[in-house]
Parts: C-alpha cells; sequence; structure tokens
C-alpha cells in the first residue's frame, strides 16, 4: 500500500513517530510517497529528521503555539490572534495539502496531529482515507482520566483534537499502558512507536541528569538550580532556534541541540530524566526504566503528565525542581510491564492497513459542516487572497 503521511512540526514527538511508522512500513514492503511537515516562524525542522527520512519532504505553513516572552509556557491569547492572522495562508496550504494528496497517488494519509490536514478533508473532501495517530487522541476516550485543570481550556483541547480528525475512519490512539478501545468514537488504542534506536540501546545508571526543554526559556530554572547543586552534572537538550553546537555552561552543565542519537545515548546512560512532559521521550524514559520529573508547558502535557504518572513514570512537578526527582529516583521501580506493551507494535499496523468500517458521522462532525456551508463564501475569500 501507498502511504501519505502529514506531520505537526512542533516539538520532537510527531517527528519520530513518523520515521518509526516509515521504518516499519517499509519493512513490511508498503511504501511511503510522501512526507508533508508542518513550519513555524518559531522552529527548525531538526536536522536527524532530514537525514533519517526515506520519503521525499515538503513543508508547509501551519498554525502554531507561540511562547510566552519568557518562551516556557504557551501564549493561548497570543497564539489565537497570530494565527488568525495567518488565515490567508494557511488557507492556501489546505490547497497544497489537497494537491500533494490527489498527486501522490496514495491509498491512505497518515495523519499525525496535524489541524489543517482535518481542515483539508472538511473543505475539500479528498477521496483517500485518512486514519490519524497520536497520543492526543486519549483525550477523546470515554474511559481516560484528566488531571484538575482548567475545564475551558480542556474543553478547547478536546475541540482542537476533534478538528484534526475530520474525515478520518479512525484514530489510533497511543498509550503508555493497554486500555480497552472505545470503538463508538473510532479509537483504538495502540503501544507507542518506539524507534529500532531506542530498543537497541545499552542502558546504564550514570551520574548526570539528562532532559528536554521544548521550550528553550527553561533554561534560567536549570541554571539557578545548578548554581546551588554545582556538583551535579546535568546534559539538558533544548529547541533553541539556530542552535547547533553544544553550550556547555562550565564543566557539570550543558545544554545540546536536538540530534536523536545523541538525545537516546544520553538518556540510555543518565541517573534520572527531566522533561516539559512530552509522549515521545517518556514513553523512551519508561522503556529504559528511568525515573522522570515532568514539568508541564501547557494543558496537552498536563494531561500526558498526570497519565504517565498514574502508569507509574515519575513525579509532576511546576518548575525543574531537579532535587525532587534525585529524592524520587532513590525509591523509584521501572514499570517493566510497558516493555512488553511497547513491542506490540503489529497492532497498529494491521488497524492501520484494515479495511475502514461504515460509521455514522458524528453530530460534531455534522455541526462544523453545517457551520462551513454557512460560512463557505468566507473561506473561499480567503482562498482567493
Amino acid at each position: 500500500m501507498k502511504f501519505l503521511f502529514i506531520v505537526q512540526g512542533e516539538g520532537r514527538g510527531h517527528l519520530t513517530q513518523a520515521l518509526t511508522l516509515e521504518e516499519h512500513l517499509l519493512r513490511e514492503g508498503h511504501e511511503v510517497v510522501e512526507v508533508l511537515v508542518g513550519k513555524s516562524r518559531n522552529r527548525e525542522l531538526p536536522t536527524f529528521f532530514r537525514q533519517k527520512l526515506k520519503a521525499p519532504l515538503s513543508r508547509f505553513e501551519s498554525p502554531n503555539f507561540l511562547p510566552t516572552p519568557a518562551n516556557r509556557k504557551n501564549n493561548l491569547t497570543g497564539s489565537i490572534l497570530y494565527n488568525i492572522v495567518r488565515l490567508p495562508a494557511f488557507s492556501r496550504s489546505i490547497l497544497f495539502i489537497r494537491q500533494r494528496i490527489k498527486a501522490s497517488g496514495a491509498d491512505i494519509v497518515v495523519n499525525f496531529y496535524e489541524l489543517l490536514t482535518g481542515l483539508t478533508y472538511l473543505f475539500c473532501r479528498p477521496e483517500t482515507r485518512q486514519i490519524c495517530i497520536g497520543h492526543q487522541y486519549l483525550f477523546l476516550h470515554k474511559d481516560f482520566r484528566f488531571p484538575r485543570v482548567n475545564r475551558t481550556q480542556l474543553g478547547l483541547l478536546k475541540m482542537f483534537t476533534r478538528l484534526t480528525a475530520i474525515g478520518s475512519d479512525r484514530m489510533l490512539a497511543l498509550s503508555f499502558s493497554r486500555m480497552a478501545d472505545d470503538k463508538k468514537q473510532r479509537i483504538y488504542v495502540v503501544p507507542p512507536l518506539l524507534r529500532k534506536e531506542v530498543l537497541q540501546q545499552t542502558v546504564s545508571e550514570g551520574r548526570y541528569i539528562h532532559g528536554y526543554m521544548v521550550n528553550s526559556g527553561f533554561s534560567s530554572q536549570v541554571m539557578a538550580w545548578h548554581k546551588a547543586y554545582p556538583h551535579i552534572p546535568l546534559r539538558f537538550f533544548w529547541d533553541r532556534k539556530n542552535e547547533t553546537e553544544v553550550c556547555h555552561i562550565d564543566d557539570t552543565l550543558s545544554f545540546y541541540p536536538l540530534d536523536d542519537h545523541a538525545f537516546l545515548k544520553q538518556m540510555s546512560g543518565c541517573r534520572a530524566y527531566a522533561s516539559t512532559a512530552g509522549f515521545e521521550s517518556i514513553c523512551e524514559a519508561i522503556y529504559m526504566g528511568k525515573p522522570v520529573l515532568m514539568v508541564p508547558a501547557h494543558i496537552e502535557q498536563e494531561c500526558n503528565a498526570y497519565d504517565a504518572m498514574c502508569a507509574g513514570a515519575g513525579i509532576i512537578s511546576t518548575s525543574f525542581s531537579l532535587d525532587r526527582l534525585l529524592e524520587f529516583s532513590s525509591t523509584f521501580h521501572p514499570n517493566r510491564t510497558f516493555i512488553f506493551w511497547a513491542h506490540n507494535v503489529n497492532l497498529l499496523i494491521e488497524h492501520l492497513i484494515r479495511e475502514p468500517e461504515p460509521t455514522p458521522q458524528s453530530l460534531y462532525t455534522e455541526k462544523i459542516l453545517q457551520l462551513f456551508r454557512r460560512y463557505k463564501p468566507v473561506f473561499y475569500k480567503y482562498l482567493n487572497t
């Protein structure tokens, strides 16, 4: 079968998931004809993704979250206003996605949580089947447990997630642990997509703390903690634009640009791991038996962190209080059942290539379509801007 990938370009997680799925599909004799990745002014596409991807790569303008001035949390209000201003560019991206779907000859479009894919299927109605993959689809599962969070923000997160999945015949929800499928919602629970490099790492326990910050503004917290505990080695990766070299602050603190090989090597030999609660790297830490400190930067990561805590991965904090992580690591017991779950990737492949099941159009999608029909002239005005 021929597959076209459309990938949200924010952070490292969706990109590594796309690389992993490409590996599995090629091994099974399938073909990935093209990969489309969203881009924005605030993010650079990591070099490791360009180097490891086998399929042709294309980019398109895509909505993204803007960080606060301190570059830590995401600025929700600013992000909404910025993305509204960018609507004409996003309209052109929808037309581009439609054209690439048609020209690719793909049998299936795999959507890695990209909003414009759902909007393309809403406005342009491509005939090619679409299947969504991402841990965020668990947020729509009837049995998913949420932390105590702002209900308005949670509602917006769920709405955003539904919008990404418009036109899909199923959603494959990546999960830390087994759960029953929610077939009424067309949600099928599958293990995380861990790359073979993760499975092949030789794991040891070193002295240093390993970390990853999706927003580089958290580096000030790390440096403040380092001043209080200068004897403890820290090796942190950050998603900082235009940073290509390792930044050595001193003998025991370094900040690394995103590099997948170096990241996994540092993970395999660390004492513990601290992160802004991205799903993919937490899965890698659980697989390698590393205790985790999670510092959520937005509501999606708050839900991830709570789910990971329930799975025994680690603890949650509002800041990079690494002394708490060290205290937790002294009593930490790895979740060995996760390893067996992670090796069931064939379950995901089976759901991916299985024939679609006839499902009634959801009330939510019908309301979206009604809204579109009402404002259709406005949308086409943007297309021609």
